[in-house]
């Protein structure tokens, strides 16, 4: 990949945007010389000398790349959208790690307040959608185990990203509004994209021409 000529680092997560992403990355040849599950360096170097990968979690890729800890990064359309930083370039849809963001709950129960509980870690996006439609809701900040929270009655509803619905079923929830459809995009720093233009962009009409492959 003699394009490349600068230095640059592409921020990924862990899990299934990692494994989505790399063959992609693949395609355009471009391989990690280690396993970030395997690995405890948080900086991977690849089968060119001059592309580093960089390891962190998935909520902090936009911050890594909008402040240039990195010049590139994948991140879900979910985490951008909670982000809300107008200071990146999201140049492609890469079209892998598709789900849904989506309101949940019981099926076919009153809720028993006057002002809707919401329990979600997508803060931001569930107050713009509840404020797009002039309802006033009360949020509940949680990290993990969603969907436990109508059951023990702490909200009643949640924000979630929902892939198969299996886990909302198995817990007697269902899916009961849409918000948005979610996949992962590759976002770009600002200043790499003026003072790396010619790799940066190189890269992008690459990875595009693999995402048409996939």
């Amino acid at each position: 990949m003699n394009i490349m000529k600068d230095q640059i680092t592409l921020a990924l997560s862990k899990g299934r945007i990692y494994k989505d992403t790399l063959p992609l990355l693949r395609q355009i040849g471009i391989q990690p010389l280690e396993d970030p599950e395997t690995s405890r360096k948080l900086i991977l170097d690849t089968n060119h000398d001059n592309i580093k990968l960089v390891i962190v979690r998935a909520s902090d890729v936009p911050t890594y790349v909008e402040y240039g800890g990195a010049d590139l990064g994948v991140a879900g359309k979910d985490v951008l959208m909670e982000h809300g930083s107008n200071e990146l370039y999201e140049p492609l849809d890469l079209q892998i790690a598709k789900c849904k963001l989506m309101v949940a709950g019981k099926p076919n129960v009153k809720p028993k307040r006057r002002r809707l509980r919401i329990a979600t870690k997508f803060v931001n996006c569930a107050k713009e959608y509840y404020g797009a439609q002039g309802e006033q809701v009360e949020i509940i900040k949680l990290y993990g185990s969603m969907e436990l929270a109508p059951i023990v009655g702490l909200a009643d509803k949640i924000v979630d990203v929902v892939d198969t619905g299996n886990t909302l079923r198995a817990n007697g929830l269902e899916p009961l509004e849409h918000i948005a459809d979610i996949s992962s995009r590759l976002v770009v720093n600002k200043a790499s994209m003026k003072t790396k233009s010619e790799t940066i962009k190189a890269f992008i009409q690459r990875m595009s021409a693999a995402v048409e492959k996939m």
